[in-house]
């Protein structure tokens, strides 16, 4: 009886990234980790140029040791196309029914900053960045993501930092989110937003 094959344990080596804005549009995240396998790989046949700010994302996710990007981009205008090459893949989608499988699958998340998003990758047990969408006006969010951070639980930054973030974040050092008290992320999000009894 032989072992697995030699597709199948790189397949179960290769490390991933799951990234997602919800079920809203994020395009700067999307185009900020997405841009370098854009530019870089020619068989995508995209032409959309991004910000040379953004360049060097899933350069750094290689340097980290990812191979493979999953992006949910929900419905944004930015939607890079998927690929796969021998060194790094990217799949890109909009929406499913669920996002759980991908978020398991993933060794690292990358979120915009809403609650639900949040608490799914936080109850998985999965190291989290979180990247606050500046352009919001009433931003609850980025108080939620600094007390989660606050509390280790996640990184955050905006697209602006997020490359340095990458660079020089210990992903291990977060907390674990304690596993099915969605009740105790409940209270800690009505503390934040103002609603504590």
């Amino acid at each position: 009886m032989s072992g697995p094959s030699r597709a199948s344990r790189e397949a179960v080596a290769m490390k991933s990234v799951f990234v997602t804005v919800g079920t809203t549009s994020f395009d700067e995240l999307v185009a900020c980790v997405s841009s370098r396998a854009t530019l870089q790989n020619s068989e995508l046949g995209s032409t959309e140029m991004y910000s040379t700010s953004h360049m060097g994302s899933t350069a750094i996710l290689r340097r980290l040791g990812y191979r493979k990007l999953v992006l949910q981009i929900g419905k944004g205008r930015v939607v890079p196309d998927s690929f796969a090459s021998t060194t790094f893949s990217l799949i890109v989608y909009r929406y499913k029914n669920s996002l759980k499988e991908d978020i398991k699958r993933a060794d690292l998340i990358i979120s915009h900053a809403g609650a639900g998003s949040c608490l799914e990758a936080l109850e998985e047990g999965k190291p989290l960045v979180v990247v606050v969408n500046e352009k919001l006006m009433d931003n609850h969010q980025l108080e939620l993501a600094r007390q989660l951070h606050k509390e280790g639980y996640l990184f955050y930054c905006s697209c602006s930092t997020l490359l340095e973030l990458l660079r020089s974040v210990d992903l291990s050092s977060l907390r674990r989110f304690p596993p099915g008290k969605p009740e105790m992320f409940s209270e800690f999000l009505d503390k934040v937003v103002g609603f504590e009894k």
